[in-house]
């Protein structure tokens, strides 16, 4: 019996993946809205529920899970149409507790101490000054927003004058929708007070960076999986992820140690997850960066590749109800990265590599996916959920024995693919 299985925001990439899922000869992916109409200009979140149940609502089927693996509104939609049909999935609140930065620090204060000061800048005043006991450099953030967008390092006052007007245009975008969500629970008196147009200054730390992915079933929190992830030098936008993660194994069983209460305290439960750590080589110290309550696509072909099977697995299981079943170190990679392709100014693409140019260089390179991002006539500052620094062109991703291949392979796909862009000043 075929079981049907809706996804908000599939695309071709991952409905690709899910596709090789085992045991996807049972299932139908259906795609609930596209990425580009769920996370555009402007979000209206009434209207995109509304949108999505009309689309469940007209299936001439049983609907049998809802699932995505996106950033705002997805994450929360999830949640609010399941509970309708009484299907399995995590609760609006919880969810609402990772997702909302400053009231998951406060969830998080109270359950460890792997914590960067933090605090609320007051956007209400003509001149924002950081909050009482801050110094810089720290980041500002957005209570909510997705792939680091409307996140800035501020070394000093003038650099925190200078990103407001790009920080206040993320809360814009993203905070009145994230509003209607929050208003649809009961929320603390602190929170209610705060909203979701509100915006985070925390402490800036350093440290080597990692990604904890897992699931919390039926009362057990599980990791299954640490990422590590590499910038580009002198930068905070993300060079790739790696997978396995070659920090000791002694730090790996502590941030999952870490991880356990954290998800244990926010209440999460029938949800996939992943936290972001800094680790710091020298001192020892750990500090929990973000909490998310979905799983991560980014690294859906790195578990495929080294562990037999996409982390897309523990979403489809808890989705039906199920303990995840992940294969371990089954895949045909010993190591796998995924590498991002960026620009570091604005510009307007003219032309982009051809799909037989990347399919000649998939046939040279096995154990080599590529995904091109930019289009042809965008202007890249036109785009969302970047980062407040660079654009990415082009995703590839890597698999092999060891690090100097995923490298090898790396530097042909630099090399070889061409991207003709029209230089312009930047916004």
């Amino acid at each position: 019996m075929i079981r049907n299985v809706f996804v908000l925001g599939l695309d071709q990439h991952n409905g690709e993946i899910l596709r090789r899922l085992p045991g996807a000869e049972n299932l139908a992916f259906h795609p609930v809205l596209t990425p580009k109409r769920l996370q555009g200009a402007r979000i209206e979140f009434p209207e995109l529920l509304h949108q999505a149940e009309e689309v469940l609502v007209a299936f001439d089927g049983t609907v049998d899970a809802i699932v995505s693996f996106w950033d705002f509104p997805m994450v929360t939609m999830v949640p609010i149409l399941c509970a309708r049909r009484g299907l399995p999935s995590a609760d609006l609140t919880a969810v609402l507790r990772c997702e909302h930065k400053y009231w998951a620090r406060l969830v998080q204060s109270g359950a460890i101490e792997e914590l960067p000061a933090f605090g609320l800048l007051d956007l209400d005043i003509p001149e924002p000054v950081l909050p009482e006991g801050m110094r810089y450099p720290v980041w500002i953030k957005p209570v909510n927003a997705a792939s680091s967008e409307g996140a800035y390092r501020l070394t000093d006052e003038a650099d925190l004058h200078r990103h407001l007007p790009d920080v206040r245009a993320v809360i814009e975008r993203l905070g009145r929708p994230f509003q209607d969500v929050l208003d649809m629970v009961e929320l603390p008196p602190e929170i209610e007070r705060v909203g979701g147009r509100a915006c985070l200054i925390e402490e800036a730390v350093t440290g080597r960076q990692l990604t904890l992915e897992g699931f919390s079933h039926d009362g057990a929190v599980v990791v299954y999986g640490v990422i590590d992830s590499f910038d580009y030098p002198g930068t905070s936008s993300f060079l790739r992820y790696q997978y396995p993660s070659q920090v000791p194994w002694e730090v790996q069983e502590h941030l999952s140690e870490v991880a356990r209460r954290v998800i244990a305290a926010t209440g999460l439960t029938e949800s996939t997850f992943n936290i972001e750590f800094f680790w710091d080589e020298d001192t020892g110290a750990v500090r929990v960066l973000e909490v998310n309550a979905r799983h991560s696509q980014s690294h859906a072909l790195l578990f495929e590749m080294v562990d037999g099977a996409p982390n897309h697995q523990a979403m489809i299981d808890i989705a039906f109800g199920l303990t995840p079943q992940l294969p371990y170190r089954a895949g045909q990679h010993a190591i796998a990265a995924k590498w991002f392709l960026r620009r570091f100014r604005d510009g307007i693409v003219r032309a982009v590599p051809t799909g037989e140019q990347v399919a000649q260089l998939e046939r040279d390179l096995p154990g080599t996916r590529i995904e091109i991002t930019a289009l042809p006539g965008e202007r890249l500052s036109t785009r969302h959920a970047e980062d407040g620094y660079s654009y990415v062109l082009a995703e590839v991703y890597t698999g092999g024995a060891n690090q100097a291949a995923l490298a090898r392979a790396s530097r042909r796909c630099v090399e070889t693919l061409a991207f003709d862009i029209d230089e312009v000043e930047d916004r």
